[in-house]
């Protein structure tokens, strides 16, 4: 995408500014966040940063393309106050395009989830039976509702929504900012790197597709550039367990910190993830180029150079 202007929602946060970063290079982008989880310090000093919320009104939405990344993105959000997670996930969605529509933008890229699919081990298409075993899950599939709808009424929009698997970087990168939010990656390896064992539920058996951001932002783009419509998969087919992970921060590092096992202490927990990307290859020639070992050696890399990596 060149010579676009552009509004990433949500794009002071992780992925957001990870995007909005790299669409500067070439187009005039706009980053739209209320600081709940992002900070304007992740973006580049050519990404212009606004300051509001998606459910203002008088929003920046006079572009060319949305990307819409903002959300309250994790079930304990959704479930510390499900009603303010519900509108900002959901109407929030709405209210965007609803103006940047009315603001002749007619291309949408949107965030969705994959654990809606819920505990899967093999390789996951989008047209097998989905769930909403949370308030998350729901808020999420509310989106995908309403881009069918508008989909359907309006021949001349197209509406991507993207189904994120564990997407990380590192507090090195844009997710220091997100703490406890953050991806197991990133978690685990501030935790390794000072020592302290990171804690895994059960017996750390269970598996993640983990994608690495830079992955994930090609992903965002070409969907734009192509126009696409309807659902899409973005991970990598390909799984670890968190013992494993952790076997390999340690290696990374050349430390020796066993973790610590701690029951599940919640209902309806997704066990496993797989994604099976097929569709987004097919459609744009997406595919994973980061590796999760190369991935965890971007992620330790701070730590090893002796840098301090601060995470709130």
């Amino acid at each position: 995408m060149q010579n676009a202007r552009v509004l990433v929602t949500g794009g002071a946060g992780f992925i957001g500014s990870n995007l909005a970063n790299s669409l500067a290079e070439h187009n005039d982008v706009i980053a739209l966040d209320n600081g709940f989880l992002g900070t304007e310090a992740n973006l580049d000093d050519d990404v212009e940063y606004v300051e509001l919320d998606v459910l203002d009104e008088d929003l920046p939405t006079d572009v060319d393309v949305v990307f819409h990344l903002a959300a309250l993105s994790s079930r304990q959000q959704l479930e510390e106050n499900p009603r303010h997670g519900a509108r900002v996930n959901v109407e929030g969605f709405v209210n965007v395009v609803e103006q940047a529509y009315d603001d002749g933008c007619r291309t949408f890229v949107y965030a969705s989830t994959s654990s809606i699919y819920g505990s899967r081990t093999e390789p996951t298409p989008e047209d097998i039976s989905i769930e909403a075993a949370t308030g998350y899950d729901a808020s999420m599939l509310g989106r995908e509702r309403y881009a069918e709808y508008y989909g359907n009424f309006y021949d001349d929009v197209t509406l991507a929504g993207l189904r994120f698997f564990s997407v990380y970087e590192g507090y090195g990168g844009a997710e220091a900012h997100k703490g406890e939010y953050a991806n197991t990656v990133s978690q685990f390896t501030e935790k390794v790197a000072d020592g302290t064992p990171p804690v895994l539920w059960g017996d750390g058996s269970q598996t993640r597709d983990f994608t690495h951001v830079e992955d994930v932002v090609r992903g965002i783009e070409l969907a734009a550039d192509n126009e696409l419509a309807g659902v899409y998969n973005l991970g990598t087919g390909e799984t670890y367990s968190f013992n494993e992970m952790v076997d390999l921060i340690n290696e990374t590092l050349g430390t020796d910190v066993d973790p610590e096992y701690e029951p599940i202490p919640i209902e309806n927990y997704v066990h496993d993830t797989c994604a099976d990307a097929s569709k987004i290859r097919d459609a744009t020639g997406w595919h994973p180029r980061i590796g999760f070992e190369e991935g965890v050696e971007r992620v330790c890399e701070p730590y090893l150079d002796g840098d301090a990596v601060d995470a709130e």
